[in-house]
């Protein structure tokens, strides 16, 4: 039974989290939850400091443009 429940958890977070589709998904959901939020009165700074991004990044979003792709440092 635990072990059934552990794949049934392994297969949800496989399907959420896991590559570049689930990981845009959850990216575009999370755009959506900040522009609503600012929609109802939620300062940029305060959604700014919550979500530990820069209010430039934040007006992006809000905007609907796709904010720049960090690189790695070599």
């Amino acid at each position: 039974m635990a072990g059934q429940l552990l794949l049934r958890w392994a297969a949800f977070l496989h399907r959420t989290v896991a590559g570049r589709v689930a990981a845009e998904r959850l990216q575009a959901r999370r755009d959506a939850a900040l522009r609503a939020a600012h929609r109802r009165g939620v300062p940029v700074d305060q959604l700014a400091a919550r979500m530990r991004l820069t209010p430039s990044w934040i007006r992006q979003v809000l905007a609907g443009k796709k904010p720049p792709v960090i690189e790695e440092a070599a």
